[in-house]
């Protein structure tokens, strides 16, 4: 069987020292991550994180710029995941958050830390590249299209 990571786009957004991140259950736990999930056909990275975190938050995602590319590698399965860093504009609070998400607050890395809680080792690991000052132009990653 061939080897197929599976892709995945992640956003930090930060505001006033906290983080915009979703309460989710996940593997028969209530887990704390990214708003982030899967590249789907035809999109681009960034259409994909956009997407994702209105559909897991209800806000509006700017991308400024790629956090890191990480590889994460689990019994079951490999995932490719894109972080980028941007602001969060503008909030849909009627807007359903997708299955699985129960809620998307803001909260300092402390907090974050102290629930013990994180979906992967990730979910630290980009806010800590964050506030490291980690940043690279958004169009470090490149689509290419056949002609």
């Amino acid at each position: 069987m061939p080897w197929t990571p599976h892709i995945t786009v992640a956003a930090v957004a930060e505001r006033d020292g906290r983080f915009l991140v979703v309460e989710e259950e996940a593997d028969g736990a209530v887990v704390f991550n990214q708003p982030a999930g899967h590249l789907e056909p035809g999109e681009t990275l960034i259409d994909a994180v956009v997407r994702e975190v209105l559909e897991e938050t209800a806000w509006e995602f700017e991308p400024e710029g790629l956090l890191g590319v990480y590889l994460y590698p689990t019994p079951t399965v490999d995932y490719l995941r894109f972080c980028f860093a941007g602001r969060a504009t503008v909030h849909h609070p009627d807007r359903a958050l997708d299955r699985g998400i129960l809620r998307a607050p803001w909260l300092t890395r402390e907090e974050i830390a102290a629930t013990g809680r994180m979906r992967s080792p990730l979910v630290l690991q980009c806010i800590d590249d964050y506030l490291a000052g980690h940043r690279y132009p958004a169009d470090l990653v490149r689509h290419v299209y056949p002609r």
